[in-house]
């Protein structure tokens, strides 16, 4: 495929938030929707991506994100930040009706092109994470992880987490998505990220 100059993010602005799929922007462009763990740094990774210091709010209590944001960027396509999943200080009827919300939102939004899986690259493989990504791979979703905080460990340690995740992945999975390293600190991977939602724009333009 010919080579891509780095997308430039001309617009990002908040459109709305949501609690449920019918409440969306009309599903009229490529969307992209970004979620993890509670505290893995979704916010940090979205305002790095955008070139944006306080798009998405940045918080220190895990599970602050607790409905579907929509952002428009450069009026093309949506960004989404969905509410994380697993530890948050919530109950536990607010938690199930999250996981209902957002599988309905996975599972019906006709414009979701792409969804990028946040997983810290220092910790071992969580099985809720495995369980995600599973499911994900069974309801025939089009998925990215993108392994965050990388500038946290280095290189070299990230580098064979990274292996070490891939192996853990292998031993299920015939083939593994696309992976990314990322760090909101240093900027890394973002020019990967905008390549591939750029790519993927390109298909969706060709199918409409």
């Amino acid at each position: 495929m010919e080579n891509f100059k780095p997308m430039k993010i001309k617009i990002a602005e908040f459109v709305i938030s949501s609690v449920a799929g019918n409440k969306c922007p009309k599903p009229d462009r490529p969307e992209y929707a970004f979620i993890g763990r509670s505290n893995v740094g979704k916010s940090s990774l979205i305002n790095m991506l955008t070139d944006r210091k306080k798009l998405a709010k940045i918080s220190g209590s895990p599970g602050k994100t607790i409905t579907m944001n929509h952002f428009n960027i450069n009026n093309e396509w949506y960004l989404v930040d969905l509410p994380g999943y697993g530890f948050a200080k919530r109950s536990k009827t607010e938690r199930k009706k999250w996981n209902i919300m957002i599988k309905q939102y996975i599972l019906a939004r006709t414009n979701l092109l792409s969804l990028f899986v946040l997983i810290d690259i220092r910790h071992e493989p969580q099985a809720i994470d495995k369980e995600f990504v599973e499911w994900l791979a069974l309801s025939k979703i089009p998925f990215v992880i993108a392994f965050t905080k990388e500038d946290k460990i280095g290189t070299v340690n990230a580098q064979k987490n990274l292996a070490h995740y891939k192996t853990e992945l292998l031993k299920t999975w015939e083939e593994l998505p696309p992976v990314i390293l990322t760090s909101a600190q240093t900027g890394k991977g973002r020019e990967e990220l905008l390549e591939y939602i750029e790519k993927t724009n390109l298909l969706f333009k060709s199918l409409n």
